[in-house]
């Protein structure tokens, strides 16, 4: 079974992305959501029905190795030489380009500019994915070419409702034709009758003016579907049920009318929300609505060293490690201080009861590897724990193995340890709610030396 790695992809653009994205280019979430709905499988399909594979093999290598997944947002100007070469060779002439950005534009509602970042944004994390991939297995310009083709078959399913780029001329990139059905009458059949005409095959139905007799003909009418299959379409002639043709579409609009009425007549309940295995969620401020509380988050980008930046949560375990580590606090503690000291990361969540990382979760262990490698004398120690709900010896392997997964996933010997401490430092009893107990859920790191 081939990997799916669009669903790599798409962990790359979560919402945290999303939002930190409409901010910078001053467009609604919704907006940019359904842009990059539209423009990840066109990114994909160009990857896949490129005739330059072998180019854009050591090309997305470049890009993985250069860091550009965690930098995703610092490419939306453009300014990736990287990103730039690969649109030329997954589009060609600009032409193509800037059909697609307009018709994606129209689709979400957004300017034509924040649709070209955008293309700059899903290219880059598709090119890093890639690259990824590539690199950690091996691949050569034949099994990077098949693995291209494996998705192809999966990209139909990724267009979303109500878009096309059949109009594009792309619409054999994701397997088949993407057209919409039509609807044709065929020639008549041949009839005795003298006073009927024949049909003309038309690509539309035409409009029929009314007559004082109609005229029944045993000409079928055929649907035409988007695999090329045809079935009858079966005409109702019956005169006797035509009052429920419009009766029956009345009744339900007054139902439905009536519905809405009642419901706008209700207090609102609070949304319940369903809990993941996660991190712990630090927040900086909340605002009450109803009986239920939205937590704010705002967004911010933390600059490194280097001058690289990185887009994070203010308060964020990004933001806290960056000016813990140019502090003189750090360069002055001692291993004894240090012990105490540990961060929990807020947006790393794991596939309930299991070691298996969520795929939004990448983004913040990339901007980890990102800070160590630039502070290469820090050296980090991983904890896992969970709450005091269900067994204890369970929950201590169950965190031991989470603190493993975590640092083989950073891949790098700046991570000198990974322990699993269970619920042993859970403070919440088992009887609590699930949200209560989720503050003794959590993944953190410590700094030694």
């Amino acid at each position: 079974m081939s990997i799916n790695l669009i669903d790599l992809i798409k962990g790359q653009l979560g919402p945290a992305t999303v939002s930190q994205t409409a901010t910078q280019l001053g467009e609604s979430e919704s907006g940019i959501s359904k842009a990059i709905s539209a423009l990840l499988p066109a990114v994909v399909g160009g990857f896949a029905n490129s005739n330059t594979q072998c180019e854009l093999l050591g090309t997305v290598k470049e890009a993985a190795s250069s860091g550009v997944l965690s930098n995703l947002l610092g490419n939306l100007n453009g300014s990736d030489s990287v990103i730039s070469k690969i649109l030329s060779l997954i589009f060609g002439d600009g032409d193509k380009l800037a059909a697609i950005t307009n018709a994606v534009s129209s689709y979400a509602g957004i300017k034509t500019e924040s649709t070209n970042s955008l293309l700059n944004l899903v290219t880059g994390a598709t090119a890093g994915t890639l690259g990824k991939y590539a690199i950690d297995n091996n691949l050569d310009a034949s099994s990077f070419g098949n693995l291209l083709s494996d998705q192809k078959g999966m990209l139909s399913s990724l267009l979303p409702a109500g878009f096309s780029f059949a109009s594009l001329g792309l619409g054999n990139w994701f397997g088949s034709v993407d057209a919409e059905p039509i609807n044709v009458v065929p020639e008549p059949l041949q009839t005795p009758l003298a006073d009927v005409n024949p049909v003309t095959p038309v690509t539309e139905r035409p409009i029929v003016p009314e007559t004082p007799k109609a005229v029944v003909t045993d000409t079928p009418k055929v649907d035409v579907t988007r695999s090329g299959s045809t079935h009858e379409i079966v005409s109702d002639n019956s005169g006797g049920g035509s009052i429920w043709k419009w009766l029956l579409p009345l009744l339900l609009l007054l139902l439905l009318g009536w519905f809405f009425w009642k419901q706008c007549d209700k207090k609102v309940e609070p949304v319940p929300v369903t809990t993941v295995d996660s991190t712990a969620v630090v927040s900086d401020s909340t605002a009450p609505v109803g009986d239920s509380v939205v937590t704010k988050r705002e967004t911010l980008v933390v600059t490194l060293p280097s001058g690289k930046t990185l887009q994070a949560y203010k308060g964020g375990i990004e933001d806290q490690i960056v000016a813990f580590l140019k502090s003189d606090e750090y360069k002055n503690s001692t291993e004894a201080q240090l012990k105490d000291r540990w961060f929990n990361f807020d947006n790393l969540n794991f596939e309930f009861g299991t070691t298996k990382l969520t795929p939004e979760s990448q983004v913040q262990l990339d901007n980890l590897k990102a800070i160590l490698a630039e502070f290469p004398d820090a050296k980090i120690k991983i904890g896992a724990y969970t709450d005091n709900k269900g067994d204890a010896a369970t929950n201590l392997k169950l965190s031991g193995d989470r603190a493993a997964a975590v640092k083989s996933a950073l891949s790098t010997a700046q991570v000198i340890e990974a322990e699993g401490y269970g619920s042993k430092f859970a403070k919440v009893s088992a009887d609590a709610t699930d949200k209560e107990r989720e503050a003794d859920r959590k993944t953190s790191i410590r700094f030694t030396k």
